[in-house]
């Protein structure tokens, strides 16, 4: 596990939201504690709106360590203000 990575993903919700492409390059990275979608989005990007995916694989395509700066600095100011949360 990553510091900065796609959100863990059960294999249960990878079979049933992403195709097989998609599910190969979500595990060609680490997973990590934070990511794109918990920064930027957390609760109001879902599965089902299609959000999530998008979100998650941005960022396998354009991972980069200034991304990954932004994203901590990001989730950081999230949790603080409490962004996305139920």
């Amino acid at each position: 596990m990553s510091v900065v990575g796609p959100c863990p993903i059960i294999q249960s919700e990878m079979e049933e939201n992403y195709n097989p492409e998609e599910q190969k390059l979500l595990l060609s990275v680490k997973p990590g504690l934070t990511g794109y979608w918990q920064a930027y989005a957390r609760n109001d990007a879902l599965y089902k709106t299609g959000e999530r995916q998008k979100m998650e694989l941005y960022y396998v395509h354009n991972r980069s360590f200034l991304l990954d700066i932004k994203i901590v600095f990001k989730t950081f100011s999230s949790v603080l203000f409490e962004k996305g949360a139920n």
